[in-house]
């Protein structure tokens, strides 16, 4: 299944451009609102078990401009840094660097299309896997891990390196959740839908110019690995999002450094996903 947040209103994708609105669907057993489906998953999954949906029965047409973040007010969302042994190499990691976590803060979420005012002229990409969250969980195991994922999604880790690199210590959260740092979508796709859940093609490009490329499966911590590092400490909750980390190929790491500038359009995109574009302008 496709899950899109289209104008605030959670829609089940059907075909190309359309959906079924899932709060008419269900009348009124699953609310309009993107976030309340995946706060309330199980209750989700046992409507739309019972649901015959196909392109026949869509009630909602919409464009890409039409969507926003599929989870748009997570409780919590995590971030892990040089997750990729490549990106790894290129940021100066020694072989035995564990992966980072910190966080995104909410606010910086915003949709599959959109247009970001950039603070600076040393704003990077970083193309990611982001998983959603779909039921509770602490101590949860590798083996359990998948049950406990309600889907993933395409993100960009937009990260502003100036304020992030500056002083002796790194500033990960902030440098990273300027106002729409953190878009996602195009919808989120559940985990049945994907080809190879482990091993899925990731990549960026500005232009004809690709700027990453590499698959999932070369994670250093897998999915699993991830939520139960991370469900070792925090209780996870329903809606939460895991940005899994980015490939090499940054423009932090080039020589020269490349950043983002005005004007240029950022394709990110993942198999059997789909794909996100940011525009960007002088703040």
């Amino acid at each position: 299944m496709k899950l899109a947040n289209v104008g605030g209103r959670a829609v089940l994708v059907v075909g190309e451009g359309a959906g079924i609105d899932l709060e008419r669907a269900s009348q009124g057993r699953i609310g309009p609102d993107p976030q309340d489906v995946v706060a309330r998953w199980d209750v989700f999954l046992d409507f739309i078990s019972r649901l015959r949906y196909s392109p026949e029965n869509a009630d909602v047409s919409f464009t890409p401009a039409d969507l926003g973040p599929p989870v748009p007010r997570p409780s919590q969302v995590f971030a892990i840094g040089v997750n990729y042994r490549e990106h790894a190499d290129e940021a100066g990691y020694p072989p035995d660097s564990l992966p980072v976590t910190f966080t995104k803060f909410a606010s910086c979420l915003t949709g599959p299309q959109a247009e970001v005012a950039l603070p600076t002229d040393t704003v990077d990409w970083e193309v990611e896997l982001v998983v959603v969250i779909g039921r509770r969980g602490r101590n949860v195991s590798r083996d359990a891990a998948w049950d406990h994922v309600a889907g993933v999604t395409v993100g960009q880790d937009l990260s502003e390196r100036t304020s992030q690199l500056e002083g002796s210590k790194p500033q990960y959260s902030l440098a990273k959740s300027f106002q729409g740092f953190g878009p996602t979508g195009p919808w989120l796709v559940t985990p049945d839908e994907l080809p190879d859940r482990d091993d899925l093609a990731i990549s960026c490009s500005i232009g004809d110019e690709t700027l990453q490329s590499s698959r999932t499966s070369r994670m250093i911590y897998d999915i699993p690995e991830l939520i139960a590092r991370l469900s070792a400490v925090c209780e996870l909750q329903p809606g939460d999002l895991i940005f899994t980390g980015t490939p090499s190929g940054v423009g932090n790491a080039r020589t020269p450094k490349r950043f983002l500038t005005p004007a240029e359009e950022l394709v990110s995109s993942i198999e059997g996903i789909g794909s996100i574009r940011t525009t960007f302008r002088t703040a």
